[in-house]
């Protein structure tokens, strides 16, 4: 069973920058594809990143991409999602998800773990 944590949400002005961790519990980390989403209030879950389990290979949704960058520590069993330039259209709940496989993917129905869901707010 994998078990993901988020942590790094919070309260940023527009144009400023946050990092968001996601740990996960287990051995099998190095072995997974990790995904993140976003959902903003009354909208669908949106997918934002991912990237493989041997981190050469990375996916960005076209409205993150230049701003979000997703790397992953295998060592300590934690991916990231730094985020630059933010607006408040980037506001929403975070969370990160995982998969068995090598490639990553932009559909939240392929990944079988999620995690908790941390909160971006973005002010103007």
């Amino acid at each position: 069973q994998v078990q993901l944590v988020n942590s790094g949400g919070g309260l940023v002005q527009a144009g400023g920058s946050l990092t968001l961790s996601c740990t996960s519990s287990g051995r099998t980390f190095s072995t997974l594809t990790m995904g993140w989403f976003r959902q903003a209030p009354g909208k669908e879950r949106e997918f934002v990143a991912a990237i493989g389990w041997s981190a050469r290979t990375t996916m960005y949704a076209d409205s993150v991409k230049g701003r979000v960058t997703i790397s992953r520590d295998n060592a300590k069993n934690t991916v990231y999602l730094q985020m630059n330039s933010l607006t408040p259209q980037d506001t929403a709940v975070y969370d990160c998800a995982a998969r068995r496989g090598s490639l990553p993917t932009a559909s939240g129905n392929e990944y079988s773990y999620w995690g908790q869901g941390t909160q971006v707010t973005v002010s103007s």
